[in-house]
């Protein structure tokens, strides 16, 4: 809220070099604000009473559009990247799976280990459990189980995360 749309009966002031000036009516403030030329902003309306703060408005504006900019910069979207093999892999195959499991932790992404089984692959989906243990024996060094694996459907999935 700024100027007119304040309408408390009294408010904090600060100027615009940071000091307070006390508690004033609403009127008054603004009276100060318009002499300086600048903008009465409420800044903390939650407050008992309200904090308002003599500053240009629009330079502001500009400083709080910047400041979420940069917070924006700073956040990390973690994705899920998915590896997909089937029951009967081979060691060769497992291990470069692995390496890119190991890329992927090292982006700080989140692994999704899927098993699949087709047709008759589903009599042995018990020990099938053990081709995505020895994955993670590969892993254990950067990785920590996050769900452990577990049979959903015709998939047997497990979800690592990077170590910290």
């Amino acid at each position: 809220m700024i100027n007119e749309q304040i309408r408390d009966r009294e408010v904090r002031l600060i100027s615009e070099d940071g000091d307070q000036l006390g508690i004033v009516s609403a009127k008054e403030a603004l009276r100060i604000a318009r002499e300086a030329n600048l903008d009465l902003v409420k800044i903390a309306p939650s407050a008992k009473p309200p904090v308002c703060k003599i500053i240009d408005y629009g330079k502001f504006k500009y400083e709080q559009i910047k400041k979420e900019k940069e917070a924006k910069k700073k956040q990390k979207v973690t994705e899920v990247k998915e590896i997909r093999f089937s029951p009967n892999i081979d060691d060769n195959d497992l291990n470069t799976k692995a390496n890119m499991a190991r890329k992927f932790l090292a982006k700080g992404d989140k692994v999704k280990v899927t098993l699949r089984f087709r047709g008759r692959e589903m009599a042995h989906t018990a020990s099938s459990k053990v081709i995505l243990d020895s994955f993670y024996k590969k892993l254990e060094d950067v990785a920590v189980i996050e769900k452990p694996a577990r049979l959903e459907g015709r998939n047997m999935t497990m979800f690592l995360s990077e170590k910290r």
